[in-house]
């Protein structure tokens, strides 16, 4: 599992003095960023592939506040990957100062061509990298199906 560690800011606060929803999503993503970042998928060279991801949906699930000063660390999980490597699922748990899990976040997310804006599968490097780190326990070999699974489609405004 891996983990990033932050401190309760000023500006992660909402209008209810509590941690912000706004600062849950920026805590998962730099977390989400060092993790990759470590295993090799730093800016260069995404650039160099030209490649980037891009999040599908983040359900958050909070089970107790969190407060201004008190240290938090915000695990990341590998819970799912295609085959290609196109299609990923990760897991977001927030703990306190003293180790307990105050919220939860389940996350999806693809890979683009960032010319084409099209989907696309990783090159070879970077899904062995996806495919060597350790996986969540319950770990999904994803499909596209899976990535419809709430079933929401865009809505036209009529």
């Amino acid at each position: 599992m891996y983990f990033k560690e932050f401190d309760i800011r000023w500006s992660d606060l909402d209008a209810n003095r509590h941690l912000a929803n706004s600062a849950y999503i920026n805590f998962m993503s730099h977390t989400r960023m060092g993790f990759l970042i470590e295993n090799g998928f730093t800016q260069r060279e995404l650039a160099k592939n030209n490649i980037g991801p891009v999040v599908f949906y983040e359900h958050m699930y909070y089970f107790k506040e969190a407060f201004l000063g008190k240290p938090v660390k915000v695990s990341l999980e590998v819970a799912g990957l295609s085959e290609d490597g196109m299609f990923f699922e990760f897991v977001h748990n927030f703990y306190d100062a003293n180790g307990k899990n105050f919220a939860s976040c389940e996350m999806m997310g693809a890979w683009i061509d960032l010319k084409t804006r099209q989907l696309i599968g990783l090159p070879a490097q970077f899904n062995d990298a996806m495919r060597n780190v350790p996986h969540a326990q319950n770990f999904k070999a994803l499909t596209k199906e899976d990535t419809r699974r709430f079933g929401k489609k865009p809505q036209n405004l009529e």
